[in-house]
């Protein structure tokens, strides 16, 4: 099949464009390169330096002829979408639309969209959330990733465009970009290994869902041979918090650092857990890395990559 990633030069989406290389599949990855890095792009895809909300953006269909389009491209800063809304919609309403109009003008077969559990749940009733919880986004982040859903499901009906949408946990791993305020797992890591003192907001007890990146990966692997239209969260079932992962991650950076607390984030979730019997059900999908695992291998990553 021919595929197109967005963001596929990012943390997640060029994990995905790898898997897909390996199983022989053509790809094309658009990335404006905001976040993405070059270095990351596979050199068997081919790259097209663009913003997903660009008026060319059907030229480039028209032209490539996709059968799948894996839509990872995304402003994902919580914090960002909370201090410019009309920034975040502009990326990730219009530029999700842009691409399904593109897609239903050029017959693409199917449409992966990467959703958000944490973020489109809010603060939950139940532990583990499934995909019936209701949906109370807490940030703009949150809103966009619901309304893209709720195009999903225009196109769908509208335009018979078949569509799985992924709501991720907290993912993590190799790639993940330490600067900002996104990927803890990333800061703390990088931050240990070079001899900086890691800050934890608040009382550290705030819990995530945190999902090895080779984990979803799998899980886009599994959804290219999902046939009916379906919402799926992909998280591991177990919480952990700020303080548990501070204490992991210290300890296989050499256990030297202390314990520091800084002021809680404002409107920072405290719980976020996603129940993943439904990704088992339909397409046999479930975490095979456990944090103990995940940790340790970013981590390795992290000292291999600060020594180039």
């Amino acid at each position: 099949m021919k595929i197109l990633v967005t963001g596929g030069a990012g943390f997640i989406g060029s994990h995905v464009v790898d898997a897909f290389i390996e199983l022989e599949h053509e790809v094309v990855v658009i990335d404006n390169l905001s976040t993405g890095r070059e270095e990351n792009i596979n050199p068997r895809a081919k790259f097209i330096k663009m913003n997903i909300e660009d008026p060319k953006l059907l030229e480039v269909f028209e032209i490539e002829k996709f059968d799948v389009v894996d839509h990872h491209a995304a402003q994902m800063d919580i914090r960002l979408s909370v201090a410019d809304p009309v920034f975040d919609a502009t990326n990730n309403i219009l530029g999700t639309i842009n691409l399904l109009q593109a897609s239903v003008k050029t017959n693409v077969k199917k449409f992966i969209f990467i959703s958000s559990g944490g973020a489109i749940y809010g603060e939950q009733d139940y532990f583990p959330a499934d995909e019936n919880h209701p949906t109370r986004p807490l940030s703009p982040y949150g809103i966009t990733k619901l309304t893209g859903e709720k195009y999903l499901y225009f196109y769908a009906n509208t335009y018979n465009l078949n569509f799985i949408s992924l709501r991720y946990a907290n993912i993590y791993g190799p790639r993940q970009n330490p600067k900002g305020e996104a990927g803890v797992v990333a800061i703390f890591a990088s931050k240990f290994l070079a001899g900086d003192q890691p800050i934890i907001n608040g009382d550290g007890k705030q819990t995530r869902d945190y999902v090895y990146v080779s984990d979803v990966v799998a899980a886009n692997v599994k959804a290219l041979d999902h046939e009916n239209n379906d919402y799926v969260n992909i998280g591991t079932g177990k919480e952990t918090d700020v303080n548990v992962l501070f204490h992991r991650i210290n300890i296989i950076c050499g256990g030297n650092g202390e314990e520091m607390h800084g002021p809680a984030k404002p409107g920072e979730q405290l719980r976020s857990v996603l129940n993943n019997k439904k990704a088992k059900e339909l397409f046999n999908w479930e975490p095979q890395v456990s944090i103990e695992q995940g940790l340790a291998q970013t981590v390795e990553y992290f000292k291999q990559y600060n020594q180039k």
